[in-house]
């Protein structure tokens, strides 16, 4: 973990409105990151002031050791949940193209529509933008 790689990740938070919700899945590829696991170290070793609560893991869970002050910041932000797990359809966060990294191709993805084994969710395609 390096010093660029911990500001792209407090770039990209900061940019996710009150009222929505990243993965940090999604946090990692845009990025630009090899691993969620990365990202949520970032976030546990700098986030002290940023919304760190805007960050759930792919099930629209909340983080174990803190997910009663979670859900109590995300539900003062009017974000929808469901048996405690935001629902994601509802309030994921996508990025603009700017702020995302680039692919080893070049393209930049939308990581909200990445997908895993070829099945887009909810929609039965995979698919990738370009920007």
């Amino acid at each position: 973990m390096d010093d660029e790689q911990v500001e792209r990740v407090r770039t990209l938070l900061a940019a996710v409105p009150p009222g929505r919700v990243t993965t940090y899945g999604d946090l990692a590829a845009a990025a630009g990151l090899g691993s969620p696991r990365l990202a949520g170290r970032i976030l546990a070793e700098d986030s002290a002031d940023l919304a760190w609560h805007r960050v759930v893991n792919a099930s629209g869970r909340a983080a174990p050791h803190k997910a009663a002050e979670q859900l109590r910041r995300l539900r003062a932000e009017d974000v929808p949940i469901r048996d405690d797990r935001v629902d994601l359809a509802a309030a994921r966060w996508s990025w603009p193209a700017r702020l995302r990294q680039p692919t080893a191709t070049g393209h930049r993805t939308d990581p909200a529509i990445r997908t895993r084994g070829g099945a887009a969710p909810d929609r039965g395609e995979a698919r990738m933008r370009r920007c």
